[in-house]
């Protein structure tokens, strides 16, 4: 490497004093290193203590542009102490070669940044190993195969993309490989693990009379504030699946596995894509970001006028945080759909945005520009004195010397230039989070105009007011029709959507302010009918899209229960309240939850597993709110529940937490008298009645019709003795039943049983009795050796008694979903397992050695596939689903939410995995016979 050839540009001295006494240091060296020498002392105090450190150092160094190799070579043998030190030295020269390269135009901006974030990469390993290791040495650390005890640190945000800048934290997510101890070694390996995460964070962020090395910012990992600095992948993956939001699935665009254990790091984040990669157009990712843009700007102050004095070029106005966002987001729009999109760096995403159509490669090439711009001035303010610090000088002094080490000496030219630059990032950026309006109408068919022109005679559009604004955004609408690749249904199921609304004045208010949602109507629209009827039907949904938290994170059951309590206590205390109007309350509120989850789900915001709990939330809310209310009025005739009270259990899919958007409810009502023999009421009644006429009530109350719907159809054909039983049922009954009487189909569906609501006041103890109950029969009833023989018995009548009912029947048939669901449930049943879910049971079925791992595993990827399929085939059809009769869009959603490039896949991938699950399944029950009970 010929340093002084590579030389294009010098920083300007403007402190001579301290340029000249430093020159004398380097007087062996080319004229042209030390001219860039004397403008860089000149400008910077920081650089120029490092420059008189390692005056010796320096002219070797040069003579070679690996310097992160070098300066870290052989530290893999350094105790924790001597590693402390000896990275603190690393940093300051490589701090200082960087500099060099930069100022003098040696290196490129990536080269740069990529210099600093390899440092920080080797930093973090090399601490996090000496620390693992000191665990391991003093016994505290489970011995494993794993590398590096399985540990890995994910560098986020900019150390992710190899984008650190010149006095950068770094933030890390640390996380540990679970799966590399034993169960009983887990406790002992995560104390260890977060010891050694801790003390690597020191390490390097300590300041000491060495300095440091990089401030280190863990905070970025899940849930932070009650979480410790290192957690288990499974917790990890399971925090995501349930509760991550849109800003950390868009800081998971820059993830890397940068130290410790790489390749369990690039498995986590492997499992982790569907989160961070949606299937389909990400709206909310739009608003959110720029909701993020304007929080920060509030929160640190830096709306207003554009000066540039004292400007924070990262998060003011026209900042790099501007370019990233846009990037960023356009990335998690479209990255679902498009690997090649999913760049961490952003010049490189904004390069491969333009090379698919996604922006012009003209702004590609300005924003990239000012950019490269921008991350320059951004290091060379934090070269003056090595701060971590945004802003630009707030006096004309400081902005001088910024201009300077810019090679630039007039200073408001420089400046002028930089605020024309900061204007122009702003210009571009903000048009596409607050785009204009469009005026003009695409071409339209003869048929598109004369569907058109019945428009003005429906109700929604027949005041002038509705008229005039709908007359703004319809060229629009139809401009996103056409968009959309399938103008003609779409403009067919918008027409059925127009007709069927009572007014439109409010909603097309909506449209006229926020384009975005034209896009949500025109994608419900072309690609599902039974979505958009709906929303033409019950008016009332639209409330929920309306209201600004329709797009808001998932809440959780919790949240949902207590807001469903609280409406249903308002219905119950109005002054025309009472029971009728509580039962009204609670359909209007959970038809506009359902009817969320249903557009998240096909706008790509969620997936089917999402969907999936989601629905199962809601369910839960419904059952849990509504049974006390039920209770409660049926308490004022008969009195309180008496002895402990009820339970009921979710069975299925309910139990399992696996709902579609047509799913009904298997339920089992449990209760214990607990001796009473009767309630004390106006109108008393014994046990058995009182709990049997209460759960009539309360399927009564989720499923009987109302002027506004139903709730849920229900089916209790899951409690003992099926429909000839009682439909509620004593603990006692229950356990001997269980115990004694059940057949092995009804212990194989107690593994998916769960308490879902209660009513009574002792009724949390009856559920705890319950539960344990539960685990009770699995694990004695488990060991009968009666279930394989009865499980291949049963398959067997399944199959003869209803066959698949065509070719893209996901869940009924060999290999399908019932079929990997039973296998499973009999997993948990004879290993006596609490898991619920299919794919919690493939695992149990793997950890207790039932089921051949390569098994579980299979299995498992063929159930999350059909389940794609079956719930996004619900979504659009309560039919069975035919791929050639759900319409261009709604191929379009199942090809996406099933990751295929075309039907011919599908076809394919579908015949595929069912064929093997069916073969997986036979070789499990090779060789089983008997009979079920």
């Amino acid at each position: 490497m010929d340093f002084a050839a590579r030389i294009t540009r010098k920083p300007l001295p403007l402190d001579r004093n301290r340029a000249e006494s430093l020159r004398e240091l380097f007087v062996s060296l080319p004229r042209p290193v030390q001219e860039l020498i004397e403008g860089v002392a000149g400008t910077s105090p920081y650089l120029a203590g490092l420059l008189e450190r390692e005056a010796e150092w320096l002219p070797g160094a040069l003579r070679h542009e690996d310097v992160v190799a070098r300066e870290t070579a052989g530290f893999e043998d350094l105790d924790a102490a001597g590693l402390a030190a000896a990275l603190r030295r690393a940093k300051q020269r490589v701090a200082l070669f960087a500099a060099l390269a930069d100022l003098g135009g040696v290196w490129s901006l990536e080269q740069v940044t990529g210099a600093l974030s390899d440092l920080a990469d080797r930093a973090v390993d090399l601490a996090l190993r000496v620390h693992v290791a000191h665990e391991i040495r003093r016994g505290k650390l489970p011995e494993t195969q794993a590398d590096a005890g399985g540990i890995f640190a994910l560098a986020m945000g900019k150390g992710g993309a190899g984008e650190l800048n010149y006095s950068s934290d770094i933030d890390l997510i640390v996380i540990y490989d679970d799966a590399a101890y034993a169960d009983d070694d887990q406790h002992e390996a995560r104390a260890a693990l977060i010891r050694a995460t801790r003390k690597m964070a020191a390490t390097l962020s300590d300041v000491n009379e060495h300095g440091y090395v990089f401030r280190t910012d863990l905070r970025l990992r899940p849930d932070a504030s009650v979480t410790p600095v290192c957690i288990s992948a499974s917790a990890a993956l399971a925090y995501y699946e349930a509760e991550g939001r849109t800003w950390e699935r868009a800081a998971f665009i820059k993830a890397r596995a940068a130290a410790g254990d790489i390749a369990a790091g690039e498995r986590f984040l492997q499992e982790l894509r569907p989160f961070v990669w949606r299937k389909h157009l990400d709206f909310a990712a739009i608003q959110d970001a720029h909701d993020m843009r304007l929080r920060i700007r509030d929160h640190k102050g830096l709306g207003g006028r554009l000066e540039v004095p004292g400007h924070n070029i990262k998060l003011g106005r026209g900042g790099i945080r501007e370019i990233e966002f846009f990037t960023q987001t356009r990335q998690l729009i479209a990255g679902g759909r498009d690997p090649d999109l999913r760049r961490r760096d952003t010049v490189g995403g904004l390069a491969a945005l333009a090379a698919k159509g996604w922006i012009p490669e003209d702004v590609a090439r300005e924003l990239t520009e000012h950019y490269r711009e921008h991350r320059e001035i951004e290091h060379r303010i934090q070269m003056v004195n090595d701060a971590q610090t945004h802003s630009l000088p707030k006096d004309r002094e400081g902005l001088a010397v910024i201009a300077a080490m810019m090679g630039e000496s007039d200073v408001d030219a420089w400046s002028a230039r930089l605020k024309s630059r900061l204007a122009r990032v702003h210009e571009l950026t903000e048009s596409f989070f607050a785009p204009g309006d469009s005026r003009e109408r695409p071409e339209l068919s003869q048929d598109a105009q004369a569907i058109i022109a019945r428009w003005a005679g429906y109700p929604a559009i027949r005041s002038n007011r509705a008229r005039e604004i709908f007359n703004r955004v319809e060229p629009e609408l139809l401009s996103r029709m056409a968009r959309s690749g399938h103008m003609d249904e779409a403009l067919v199921r918008f027409d059925s959507f127009l007709a069927g609304l009572p007014a439109g004045v409010q909603l097309f208010s909506l449209f006229d302010a926020n384009p975005q949602l034209i896009e949500l109507i025109v994608d419900i629209c072309g690609t599902a009918p039974g979505l958009a009827n709906y929303l033409a039907r019950h008016s009332a949904v639209l409330d929920a899209v309306l209201g600004g938290s329709f797009f808001a994170p998932w809440p959780g059951a919790q949240a949902l229960r207590e807001e469903l309590a609280g409406a249903l206590q308002g219905a119950l205390t109005a002054p025309d309240g009472g029971y009728e109007r509580a039962l009204d309350a609670a359909r209007r509120w959970a038809h506009e939850w359902h009817f969320r989850i249903g557009v998240h789900h096909l706008r790509g915001l969620i997936d089917a597993d999402e969907a999936g709990i989601q629905y199962a939330d809601l369910a839960d809310a419904c059952l849990a709110a509504m049974m006390p209310v039920t209770a409660a009025d049926f308490a004022r005739r008969h009195g309180a529940p008496p002895g402990r009270g009820a339970v009921v259990l979710g069975m299925g899919s309910l139990g399992a937490r696996q709902l579609h958007a047509s799913s009904d409810l298997d339920l089992i009502v449990i209760y214990d008298a607990d001796g009473a023999d009767s309630s004390d009421g106006p109108r008393p009644l014994a046990p058995r009645p009182y709990y049997s006429r209460l759960t009539q009530a309360m399927i009564t109350a989720i499923s009987a019709p109302t002027a506004e719907g139903r709730l849920y159809e229900v089916d209790m054909r899951l409690r003992p003795s099926g429909r000839q039983g009682p439909v509620a049922t004593s603990v006692q009954s229950f356990e001997n039943y269980q115990m004694h009487e059940a057949w092995t189909w009804e212990h194989l569906a107690l593994t998916r049983a769960r308490v879902v609501a209660m009513a009574g006041e002792k009724a949390t103890g009856l559920a705890e009795q319950v539960e344990a109950l539960r685990l009770s029969v699995l694990r004695e009833r488990g060991q009968d050796p009666r279930v394989m023989p009865d499980l291949a018995a049963m398959r067997e009548r399944i199959f003869a008694a209803k066959s698949a009912s065509g070719a893209w029947e996901t869940k009924i048939g060999p290999g399908r979903l019932q079929d990997i669901d039973l296998i499973a449930q009999s997993c948990a049943l004879r290993a006596g397992d609490p898991a619920r879910g299919t794919i919690a049971q493939l695992r149990a079925g793997r950890r207790s050695g039932i089921l051949a791992g390569e098994a579980a595993d299979r299995l498992s990827s063929v159930h999350r596939f059909l389940w794609r399929l079956h719930a996004s085939g619900r979504l659009l059809t309560e039919k069975a689903m035919n791929f050639d009769e759900i319409g261009r869009g709604g191929q379009e959603f199942l090809l996406r939410e099933c990751d295929c490039a075309d039907p011919g896949e599908l076809t394919s991938s579908l015949k595929e995995a069912t064929d093997h699950a069916a073969d997986r399944i036979a070789d499990e029950l090779r060789g089983v016979t008997g009979s079920e009970g």
